[in-house]
């Protein structure tokens, strides 16, 4: 009987044999990484004079059809379109970054904590976390933003709540689980502590879910970001941000200034479609029951 080398499953990642959703998931990261990039050189572009400012209201052309001056035309405000929608990435990103991480660094360590201690504590967090689970996303973020107020980090705060409950759910199962693995009551006949066992042992192994809620729910957090700017809350009136404009453009519709809602309405849902590739990709190759049938040579 020979051996055979193993090989290591990741590196079909890079395959021409990739199944069809690895393979969308480079679209995913390309259609993300530009918005990333025009979020981080927008203000270089400004500087540059490649980019008017989103803010400046140009006494002319007022809402004026795209063109070679203005690539996405011009608004009834007089604000050029396609600056305001390339520093609308800046904001969405922004807002969705500060709120995945923050849901990331409450929701993961209260599931390790839970699942590992268990007991009252472990009753009373998964009470209050099926009751946040159970309410409507939007409707959550809706009735936060209320409390906090406008802003980049109110917004993100108001999604962040509604993304907690799904870390907390997902690391908690995991934990409960992989607790009661020989290595885990290895290390407690050997005195390790608590804190030690929780970041040192159980943390890589009960993990491997967050990457894809992350790029999932950043991509629910552009969506819920654009539908409370266009609602009217979240962020300060004027500030480029892609659900304002689209409310802004709503009035100019019927009398044909369509690309006002076209461009901000794209850029919203390229970035949310780049997202969702990036996420249903990265489930396929950690997912080892998607990676088994998958990377099946």
């Amino acid at each position: 009987m020979s051996l055979t080398k193993p090989r290591f499953p990741g590196l079909r990642l890079f395959s021409p044999r990739s199944s069809l959703s690895v393979q969308l998931m480079w679209v995913g990261i390309v259609i993300t990484l530009i918005f990333v990039l025009a979020a981080i050189f927008a203000p270089v572009w400004q500087s540059w004079g490649w980019l008017q400012d989103p803010l400046e209201s140009l006494a002319n052309p007022i809402h004026q059809p795209p063109s070679g001056e203005h690539w996405f035309g011009t608004s009834r405000q007089g604000y050029d379109v396609f600056s305001r929608t390339v520093f609308g990435s800046r904001v969405a990103l922004q807002v969705v970054v500060l709120a995945t991480a923050l849901s990331v660094l409450v929701g993961v360590p209260l599931g390790m904590i839970s699942g590992y201690l268990g007991g009252r504590l472990d009753r009373i967090l998964l009470f209050f976390m099926d009751a946040i689970y159970t309410l409507p996303g939007l409707l959550l973020s809706v009735t936060l933003a209320f409390v906090v107020g406008r802003g980049v980090i109110n917004a993100a705060i108001a999604l962040s709540i509604a993304y907690v409950p799904q870390y907390y759910r997902v690391v908690r199962n995991h934990t409960v689980s992989v607790k009661t693995e020989l290595f885990i009551e290895a290390a407690q006949a050997m005195g390790a502590s608590t804190d030690r066992i929780l970041f040192r042992y159980l943390f890589l192994n009960v993990v491997q879910s967050v990457p894809v809620l992350f790029t999932l729910n950043a991509a629910d957090a552009a969506l819920t970001l654009g539908s409370l700017g266009f609602l009217g809350l979240g962020l300060p009136d004027q500030t480029p941000e892609w659900g304002f404009d689209l409310r802004q453009a709503l009035d100019a519709l019927p009398t044909g200034i369509w690309w006002t809602a076209l461009f901000p309405g794209m850029a919203l849902t390229m970035l949310v479609v780049g997202l969702s590739l990036v996420g249903e990709g990265l489930n396929e190759f950690i997912n080892p029951l998607l990676r088994r049938e998958n990377w099946r040579s």
